[in-house]
């Protein structure tokens, strides 16, 4: 099914089929339901026709992405980009994918300008942020030219579709290590599975049983690792690792403003109980697949030290103000 779904998606990225045809296609995968083959096909279409970040291999072979599928309508604060920053604040190069706000009241780019950091930059200044800071925004809209065919036909479709899916299987920096969440646990094994055929080094992929496309601070977190071809399920509570439990309200977020601040205010430390925990257990993960740490035990660890012992307020000040000295 891979070769026949990458020849499809051809079609559809060159243009080659009508609305009406895409629509029944998307629709038609829907309702049997996608395999890891068909997720891995489309999403090997979607990257030939990306436009990449301009790194070196040594560069990207470094870098890590920490993404969402979105569609879990948990309206949580911004998790994975807080994540983002305070990874880049204890050594990791995070290329994140990511757009404006299509399900939540923020996405991740409208809280990023939120904060001060300048987004209208060029691909090239992009790269060089993330080799002098560790972080870079790597902005959907600008690297998947080829969406323009697609995007009508997905409004017209009151549900998720496979591109949902595969959006963050395509990252333009080609990054080998991710953590990916998805809203479901049917799709864990699948996206890992896939994540494999498409030559993925380490990866962890969760979803929540409450529902989250994150690791969650009120329930245990289905996952499974990839690892060099192998794949690893488990669980993880956060009871096990000291964290408390808390209600989903606690990690509600609001616009582009207040998540800001709230990010602001965990990286700066002054934020702690649900929403700072959530942050630790994610950003663990994401050590873990970066081999930063042995496991996320110690990743809670490093997480937490970069951001008591300031090192992750002086990143977030470092990335707004290198941003703002790039030509716009």
């Amino acid at each position: 099914m891979f070769l026949e779904t990458k020849a499809k998606f051809d079609e559809i990225f060159q243009n080659r089929l009508e609305a009406d045809q895409i629509r029944e296609y998307f629709l038609e995968l829907y309702n049997r339901g996608e395999t890891a083959s068909e997720f891995a096909g489309a999403a090997s279409s979607m990257r030939d026709y990306v436009i990449p970040l301009p790194i070196d291999e040594e560069l990207r072979k470094k870098s890590i992405d920490i993404v969402g599928t979105g569609g879990d309508k948990s309206y949580s604060f911004n998790i994975s980009t807080t994540v983002s920053i305070l990874l880049a604040s204890a050594g990791c190069y995070v290329a994140k994918h990511g757009n404006r706000s299509v399900t939540s009241k923020s996405g991740s780019a409208d809280m990023l300008e939120a904060l001060g950091i300048n987004l209208n930059i060029s691909l090239e200044d992009s790269a060089k942020m993330l080799k002098d800071t560790g972080f870079a925004f790597m902005f959907a809209a600008n690297h998947h030219p080829a969406m323009k065919y697609i995007t009508p036909v997905r409004k017209t479709i009151d549900h998720r579709t496979i591109m949902n899916i595969i959006g963050p299987l395509c990252s333009p920096a080609g990054v080998e290590k991710i953590v990916l969440g998805v809203y479901s646990k049917e799709f864990i094994n699948k996206i890992a599975t896939a994540l494999d055929m498409l030559d993925c080094k380490r990866a962890m992929v969760v979803a929540s049983k409450d529902g989250m496309d994150e690791i969650s601070i009120s329930d245990i977190t289905y996952a499974s690792t990839l690892n060099n071809g192998k794949l690893n399920e488990f669980e993880i509570n956060p009871e096990n690792y000291g964290l408390k439990l808390a209600s989903k309200d606690d990690i509600v977020g609001e616009g582009p403003k207040e998540n800001a601040l709230i990010t602001k205010n965990i990286l700066e430390g002054k934020e702690l109980g649900a929403k700072l925990d959530i942050v630790l257990l994610n950003a663990a993960a994401a050590l873990f697949v970066d081999e930063k740490a042995r496991d996320i035990k110690e990743g809670i660890e490093i997480a937490r030290d970069a951001i008591f012992s300031g090192k992750s307020k002086k990143k977030l000040e470092e990335i707004i103000s290198f941003s703002k000295r790039l030509n716009s």
